[in-house]
């Protein structure tokens, strides 16, 4: 079997295997569409079932989570963790508790999240989990509540050499500390390794929680690099307004950029003076108000529920809010306007269709497992100090941080080129990167 045929044949498996489940196809047909040239050089992948052993997680967990709210009713809510790859350490991933969340959208990101965690150069595998828990409204107790009850399921499954979780999408710093008191409670161990993103009062590592947005932008500083170019006076639009792009904002405006504009789920804030940062952290973080309010405090600053801020005329864009949210109309507003580079905060957020069109337009495009894969490799170096009961400074951690993001870009680039892509074919050169790493582990491990 040729190698096209061979992809092709896989493809057809995940299709079958894995019915109505959108995202996790299109991760899926997003890395096996890159691996044509290594397969071609690496023909013992082929024979020894890699690929279809990699779109298969070795372990799916679904369970109930049953949560009594504030008015005493009994709420219940479904939990998952994926336990996709261990090849190259234990599986590592983010909780994201959101409505949307389903089988499909989490065996996506645990796919997404082994070649990104490969990237990195570190000994960790991919996983992820989460549950279709909305905390947006929910008070401190019903949230402890729906947490302590996660964890009595989930703690089963984990530990700092099985599986290490983190935050996503509505998991932040309140709910990793309720996820880890009951896990502490229940096997009487004070496990630091088991959860990264903890506070760093209690073991969580300085820059954890800038770390994605950081990294995202110091990946799309390497890509400007490369064309003379810098963040410096530089029009910037970041999607979302959550912790990746709060701190992208954060580093785009500390390397001379500004950022003019920024969004949720209600629609986006255009400031032409640069968005105030401290006003913006104290709207989502503390008010946890919807993005509209900016606008009503801030004059020079406009609110708009139609269309998309990607219509904001921009030097560079960092997609850092939810998957496919940067669709085909949204990549040629953006080229029409000039835009010079896309980095990708959020995982998968760019759809195949806009991806094709900034790819065809020239412009620099640094996808989510290389782009983002800053928040994750600082978990890793959070398990490193967990390990030897040590804690970095921020300078540290930062300085490690930038160091990973600069190796991630140079190796993209060498994998692309030798590869017979063009060096600024991140696609091809992260996916083949990540891919090897992992099938030189598992074809050593042999059939497991």
């Amino acid at each position: 079997m040729d190698v096209s045929t061979h992809i092709e044949a896989v493809h057809a498996e995940v299709r079958r295997r894995n019915p109505g489940e959108a995202e996790f196809h299109q991760a899926v047909t997003e890395v096996l569409s890159s691996l044509g040239p290594a397969l071609e050089r690496h023909p013992e992948y082929v024979s020894g079932g890699i690929v279809e052993r990699l779109c298969e997680p070795e372990r799916q967990v679904a369970f109930r989570v049953p949560w009594v709210d504030d008015q005493g009713a009994v709420r219940v809510n479904r939990g998952f963790r994926i336990e996709f790859s261990s090849a190259l350490g234990p599986y590592k991933g983010g909780l994201r508790f959101h409505p949307s969340v389903n089988l499909g959208i989490v065996k996506f990101l645990g796919f997404e999240q082994i070649f990104k965690n490969a990237l990195t150069g570190m000994g960790i595998g991919g996983g992820k989990g989460g549950a279709d828990f909305d905390p947006r409204g929910r008070s401190d107790g019903e949230i402890m509540r729906f947490c302590q009850s996660f964890m009595t399921e989930l703690y089963r499954h984990i530990g700092e050499r099985t599986d290490v979780p983190a935050g996503d999408i509505g998991v932040g710093g309140r709910e990793i500390g309720f996820l880890f008191g009951q896990y502490k409670r229940l096997t009487n161990r004070f496990e630091a390794g088991v959860l990264t993103g903890k506070p760093v009062a209690w073991g969580g590592s300085h820059a954890r929680t800038e770390a994605t947005g950081y990294g995202t932008v110091f990946f799309a500083q390497e890509m400007l690099a490369t064309r003379g170019k810098s963040f410096d006076g530089r029009r910037v639009v970041v999607s979302g307004s959550g912790n990746v792009a709060v701190y992208a904002i954060e580093k785009v405006q500390a390397l001379g950029g500004r950022v003019v504009a920024c969004s949720d789920s209600s629609g986006y804030v255009v400031d032409e003076d640069g968005i105030d940062l401290e006003l913006l952290k104290e709207i989502k973080e503390v008010r946890r108000a919807r993005l509209s309010v900016y606008a009503e405090v801030k004059p020079t600053a406009h609110f708009s529920a139609r269309g998309t801020l990607y219509d904001v005329p921009c030097d560079i864009a960092l997609p850092c809010a939810t998957q496919n949210e940067l669709g085909r109309d949204d990549a040629v507003a953006l080229t029409k306007n000039g835009v010079l580079a896309v980095a990708e905060g959020a995982n998968m957020p760019s759809t195949p269709e806009a991806i094709e069109v900034l790819r065809g337009a020239g412009v620099l495009f640094g996808p989510g497992k290389a782009a983002n894969a800053g928040g994750v490799a600082t978990s890793a170096l959070e398990m490193q100090q967990n390990a030897a009961r040590d804690q970095w400074t921020f300078e540290q951690t930062e300085s490690r941080l930038a160091a990973v993001m600069r190796d991630i870009h140079t190796e993209c680039r060498a994998t692309a080129d030798t590869y017979g892509g063009a060096p600024d074919d991140y696609v091809l050169g992260a996916n083949i990167a990540g891919f090897l790493r992992v099938a030189d582990a598992m074809a050593a491990q042999g059939i497991v």
